[in-house]
């Protein structure tokens, strides 16, 4: 089974949304994972029960949202790579820093702490600032491994990186094979 964990970058959810049903139309068992404030939170990209209704259609099986949902996914009901997707700059600050505190970063631990691959698609307008610290941080770390990234906007958000949400199967092969899809930087 693989994990799959959405997090508040609410302007990336249906992107990633479009890649959760590619893999399960590949033919994947997968597990919907989502951050409290995707959970609940309604913003002009659309409404939390929405986005949770479309994740429960597509993988036929409830969406994890609590830190107490989500801790069993290390030892108890082991996953074969998690993904991340989007992952806020705030969610790639906490794993870096071993902070868990949400549903997110705890299924990020639990399956950690078991040697298993995490895939990051990153979207946030801090990377090339506060975040790159954390960046370089997780790209030291075994079995993580991150989608290609590129600025959406460099003239307005010169800091800004998102990844290719379209490259997320393709990332979560290579980590598969224990390999950092390059370039990383588009």
């Amino acid at each position: 089974m693989i994990g799959y964990a959405f997090c508040g970058s609410f302007c990336t959810l249906q992107k990633s949304m479009e890649q959760l049903a590619a893999l399960v139309a590949q033919g994947m068992d997968v597990q919907a994972i989502m951050s409290e404030h995707v959970y609940t939170m309604d913003t002009r990209f659309g409404k939390a029960a929405d986005f949770r209704a479309e994740a429960e259609r597509i993988t036929g099986r409830p969406v994890l949202a609590s830190i107490v949902e989500a801790e069993p996914l290390g030892p108890k009901t082991p996953l074969e790579a998690l993904i991340i997707a989007p992952c806020t700059g705030n969610t790639l600050a906490k794993i870096a820093s071993g902070i868990t505190d949400t549903a997110v970063t705890m299924a990020a631990k639990a399956h950690l702490r078991c040697d298993r691959p995490t895939v990051i698609a990153l979207a946030s307008n801090d990377s090339l600032s506060q975040n790159l610290r954390n960046i370089a941080t997780l790209l030291l770390r075994k079995r993580v491994y991150l989608v290609p990234l590129k600025q959406d906007d460099p003239r307005s958000k010169p800091h800004s990186l998102v990844a290719d949400f379209s490259r997320i199967p393709e990332a979560l092969t290579a980590a598969l094979e224990e390999r950092q899809l390059r370039p990383l930087f588009e």
